[in-house]
């Protein structure tokens, strides 16, 4: 997993956000409220929920962020984390320890690097086309 994680507020413009995922080279960044994951925003996010609906640079992150927490605990077994990530069609997972505090953020791959025909068949579930998270606007 990566532990060097970089997070932005609630109240971060969309352009901010998208300024620390470029200079970082990420595909999202996970919200945080005094110290709490409460969202994560994704480029999509911004594209979609934020420039498609309207909303200009200056938007907040709360307004297009996903306020459903999906997460993994550091202390999960891989096979446990390939499972969710599988069931869930999810790239990446914010990872926290038994406090609730953020501590890193886990990719699948990440977890090739480990277990590759695992995390290859997770890969092959994540990328199966779904309704799980359509970002449809109608």
């Amino acid at each position: 997993m990566s532990t060097d994680v970089c997070t932005i507020s609630p109240d971060t413009p969309l352009r901010r956000a998208a300024e620390k995922m470029a200079e970082n080279d990420l595909g999202s960044i996970p919200v945080a409220k005094d110290d709490k994951l409460v969202g994560m925003v994704t480029d999509r996010d911004i594209a979609i929920r934020g420039i498609g609906c309207g909303f200009g640079p200056e938007a907040k992150a709360s307004e297009v962020m996903t306020q459903e927490l999906l997460y993994c605990n550091s202390s999960d077994p891989i096979d446990d984390v390939l499972e969710n990530m599988a069931s869930l069609q999810i790239r990446r997972l914010p990872v926290i320890d038994n406090a609730k505090q953020l501590v890193g953020i886990v990719s699948i791959g990440d977890l090739v690097k480990v277990q590759p025909t695992d995390a290859g068949r997770c890969f092959a579930e994540v990328a199966r086309p779904s309704e799980l998270h359509s970002q449809s606007l109608a």
